[in-house]
């Protein structure tokens, strides 16, 4: 954390350590032996918790909780309540479609929300009987228009809604889209021209469409395209907050855009803003963001005098710091107020009175809550061009808090309201008093289940990484734990490469599940890794194999040196994305792993960059192209140690996978079979990057455990 002043600037940061006590006695208290070892299907059971927002009068928290059915192979979001003084949490909505993104109305009277009942994803609203915290009557559909709807959020009026529905930009009607739709699912010929790239993204080919922002009275009928063209408004997202927001009078859009002419190459985001009192059709966005890199998120001050968002500065690098700009709507000027904050910016909202900013970031494997204090008497007046920030230094604690998201601020400015996960549970509604400094857990919709299993929780430790470099590892004991004896590992490695391991839930590599059939589960935040300062996020660019790589094998020797209950001869690792480079990488420089499991990994770095999309990516990682900087992508490639290959190796890959095509997954599997090492490959043709369906869930953990078992575990 810095404390220095530069140039008269001094930058507020609060640490919110959220009932940093009971988190610590909660995370150390010992496991009954009563309780018995996690399971899949425990973990399907748990309902998945988001987007907590607060009524305008202050009384209740609307919230989606996601129910996985298994046998059905299916996912089902509804929406729910629970009262902000705390009490039972109730279930609102129950359409067997499900419905997400649920918003208060400005008045509360009702609120709105998204759900593909009747065959089509649509805007709908609901009234709300404030009094006793239920539904009234039925729900009224907004949107009608053959490209469905998403993302809807309220005018501050209540008149209004603003959706995004993606159309083809060359038509100015849904007549226009509804016939192209048509024309396309009816035609024999399935053939595809490409005239740029952006063909196909993540997981799906491209549509020709562009997402664009709508506006519709709130009691229905016809959609207004107010952000035409064609470019993408929103950008694509892989989640977080909205990429676009409405003023405070309700006379003004923000939303980031990219329209720079070769996407596939670019980073740079800008933030816009477009007028809604005039004519749609002759309406021009204005651009009111000047950094090379990504801009986004923006979020309007209460009081209308101000427009935030999270800016990087560099150009084509994904993984560059977040920093927070303030912008001066009436004088058209902006400032970046966490210059001096080696942190990146991640979550942001405004306090009611405008003169808090409260924004959560990554650190040292926990997400905690920061305040910034704005002076409103000298906000954004600079000397020298920066502003000038009331100062409230405090040090950064470094003890492990959960990971906290989705903030939202009371009505009365006296209370934060967000969700917490942690390692040993999912996200859960939590209040925290800013007077009291008390935390509340406000929703219990998942204690049922997490009552019954035995979840260790994570430990912490610090070793020596390359170059003498301090670096963070964590460990997980198997449950019923007993230090006489010698427990096999699973060495996880962290995708991204700019990612964390931390206290954090995941359902995809799920730590505690991992442990509870007799392992120790260690983790190693590397080079390259967020929350510890963007000079160790920058040291992987180029250095794939490097001083990443050194961090891991350094970090697994301490754990092994340190922990007598480790047995070093029965070790395997496993990642995927980066950590599956990773994973390729081990392969052929160390044996000393008794298995390896490498999904989606990049195994060809030539190869790899002629078959992925974000082409940003590569181009920044590895210098250049491969025609520009071939010894740079060669230096690093694992396919060419493969005379060096010894270690089984489990292969997964998913065909939707255009990150890392799964051709990647495939020239490894050859490659290993080739070589006579025994390896096993898991083929998903209905996955992308990530395996989401429950029962290829299932599958997923039942195959790598098995093969772990196979090769480790006596």
């Amino acid at each position: 954390m810095p404390g220095k002043k530069t140039r008269r600037f001094e930058l507020a940061i609060i640490v919110f350590t959220l009932a940093v006590l009971g988190q610590i006695s909660a995370q150390t208290a010992p496991q009954p032996a009563a309780k018995r070892p996690f399971t899949f299907e425990d973990m399907m059971a748990l309902k998945r918790i988001g987007g907590p927002v607060v009524s305008p009068d202050g009384k209740w928290v609307l919230f989606v909780a996601v129910d996985v059915d298994l046998k059905a192979n299916k996912r089902t979001s509804h929406l729910w309540v629970v009262p902000l003084a705390g009490g039972e949490s109730r279930q609102l909505t129950s359409d067997p479609a499900g419905e997400t993104g649920g918003r208060w109305s400005p008045d509360g009277s009702q609120f709105l929300f998204v759900s593909p009942r009747g065959g089509s994803s649509q805007v709908w609203t609901q009234s709300f009987d404030t009094a006793a915290g239920t539904t009234a009557g039925d729900p009224k559909k907004v949107t009608n228009i053959s490209t469905e709807a998403d993302g809807a959020i309220w005018f501050p009026d209540g008149k209004r809604i603003l959706f995004v529905s993606e159309v083809y930009p060359d038509c100015g009607t849904d007549a226009c889209n509804k016939a192209k739709d048509e024309e396309r699912a009816n035609s024999k010929v399935k053939a595809m021209v490409f005239t740029h790239l952006f063909y196909r993204h993540w997981n799906h080919y491209t549509n020709f469409k562009r997402s664009h922002l709508f506006v519709i009275s709130a009691g229905g009928g016809t959609a207004t395209d107010i952000t035409r063209g064609d470019h993408d408004v929103p950008p694509f997202s892989l989640g977080g907050q909205d990429n676009y927001a409405i003023s405070p009078d309700g006379n003004e859009i923000a939303f980031a855009s990219n329209h720079d002419a070769v996407e596939a190459t670019s980073t740079n985001n800008d933030i816009f803003v477009i007028s809604t009192d005039a004519d749609p059709l002759l309406a021009e966005p204005r651009k009111i963001s000047t950094s090379p890199g990504s801009d986004t998120t923006p979020v309007y001050s209460p009081n209308g005098k101000y427009l935030a968002w999270r800016m990087q500065e560099r150009a084509g690098y994904e993984s560059d710091r977040f920093r927070l700009v303030l912008y001066d709507r009436a004088a058209k000027k902006s400032a970046v107020i966490t210059e001096h904050w080696d942190r990146w910016v991640e979550f942001v909202t405004w306090a009611p009175d405008s003169s808090t900013i409260y924004m959560t970031s990554e650190q040292a494997g926990a997400v905690p809550i920061f305040s910034i204090r704005i002076d409103p008497k000298t906000m954004l007046t600079t000397s020298g061009g920066v502003p000038l920030i009331a100062s409230h230094n405090h040090p950064v604690s470094e003890v492990t808090l959960g990971s906290n998201d989705d903030l939202s601020v009371t009505p009365d400015g006296q209370a934060l309201v967000f969700t917490r996960m942690s390692i040993r549970a999912p996200n859960e509604v939590y209040k925290f008093v800013l007077d009291s400094k008390q935390t509340v857990q406000l929703t219990h919709l998942n204690d049922a289940v997490l009552s019954q299993v035995a979840m260790p929780p994570l430990e912490v430790f610090w070793f020596d990484g390359a170059g003498g470099t301090r670096v963070q590892g964590f460990l997980i004991k198997p449950p019923n734990f007993d230090p006489q004896k010698k427990y096999p590992v699973k060495f996880l490695i962290h995708g991204g490469p700019e990612g964390q391991w931390g206290d954090e839930w995941t359902y995809r590599w799920n730590a505690e599940l991992m442990a509870a059939n007799g392992y120790v589960i260690v983790m190693v935040n590397p080079r390259g890794s967020t929350g510890y300062g963007q000079k160790f996020i920058d040291e992987i660019n180029g250095d794939w194999g490097g001083k990443p790589f050194v961090d891991l094998m350094n970090g697994l020797d301490y754990a092994e040196k340190t922990y007598s209950f480790i047995d070093k001869d029965r070790e395997c690792a496993l990642g995927a994305s980066y950590g599956g480079y990773m994973i390729n990488w081990i392969l052929g420089h160390t044996n000393r792993f008794k298995c390896l499991v490498s999904h989606d990994g990049m195994f060809n770095t030539e190869s790899a960059y002629g078959s992925t999309e974000e082409l940003w990516f590569a181009e920044w990682e590895f210098k250049g192209t491969p025609w520009t900087n071939r010894e740079g992508y060669r230096k690093w490639s694992p396919h060419l140690s493969a005379p060096d290959f010894k270690t089984p190796t489990l292969v997964v890959h998913g065909q939707l996978d255009y990150r890392l095509d799964v051709s990647e997954g495939f020239q490894l599997f050859t490659t290993l079979q080739r070589l006579n090492i025994p390896s096993k490959m898991l083929y998903f043709p209905d996955e992308g990057h990530w395996v989401l369906k429950p029962q290829n869930s299932q599958l997923w953990y039942e195959t790598v455990g098995s093969w772990v078992d196979q090769w480790i575990k006596k």
